[in-house]
């Protein structure tokens, strides 16, 4: 579902099936030592499609352990990202010759929480989302906005080294084009090439909500 969203430099792998906890690098294990037999599962679903994402790119599947808040540490030359929920995994990676910085996630297509959309939608964003409920009912928006916000972070996290909670960007969506504006207030705090206005794609079906971007890298550096 995911390489639909994203550009042609971008390499991706998803999979609706479990994958073996063992088959992951020993640096990796390190990673969940310790962890839930629910949450190695996960991990190892996501290294499986990361490694195979690599690979389709061209790189050698090198170990992908987690850094900084659970982040992917890729190879040097490759910025990436992995989503997970129940029922399917997804990683893209790019060369960042190609690719700034990216952002994929997944979500069951169910409704959010009304307690959980309080918290991570600014007071326009709630009203957006209920008028698309009203006016558009197929598709769940209050997990839309989750995603991509989730989407946004992803992205935004690797190159600023920054935490930015769910209020600190307002999420646009078009509901017609399948696409998505996310504005960072703080632009201040942008890193190197990442720009304060991040575009991004979305997709639904299967039973899921998929969201994506790719800031790609300036003309020059290519």
């Amino acid at each position: 579902m995911i390489r639909q969203l994203l550009p042609g430099p971008v390499a991706c792998w998803d999979s609706f099936d479990d994958h073996r906890p063992a088959a992951v690098h020993r640096a990796e294990a390190a990673s969940v030592r310790g962890a839930t037999p629910r949450r190695r599962q996960e991990f190892a679903n996501g290294r499986y499609c990361a490694h195979r994402a690599l690979r389709r790119l061209g790189v050698p599947a090198a170990a992908v352990p987690a850094g900084d808040r659970g982040a992917p540490r890729w190879p040097d030359a490759v910025v990436g990202s992995i989503t997970h929920c129940r029922g399917y995994t997804a990683a893209a990676v790019a060369r960042r010759t190609d690719v700034v910085s990216l952002g994929i996630d997944a979500e069951p297509h169910r409704p959010l929480p009304e307690d959980v959309l309080e918290f991570v939608a600014r007071p326009d964003e709630r009203s957006r989302v209920r008028e698309l409920l009203a006016a558009r009912p197929g598709v769940h928006w209050d997990r839309l906005l989750f995603s991509a916000k989730e989407s946004v972070y992803k992205t935004w996290y690797p190159v600023t080294g920054r935490f930015l909670g769910f209020q600190e960007a307002e999420v646009v969506i078009d509901p017609v084009a399948g696409t998505f504006r996310a504005l960072v207030p703080d632009t201040g705090a942008a890193g190197p090439g990442l720009p304060g206005a991040l575009a991004g794609r979305w997709e639904v079906g299967n039973d899921l909500v998929v969201t994506a971007i790719a800031v790609p890298a300036p003309e020059g550096e290519r």
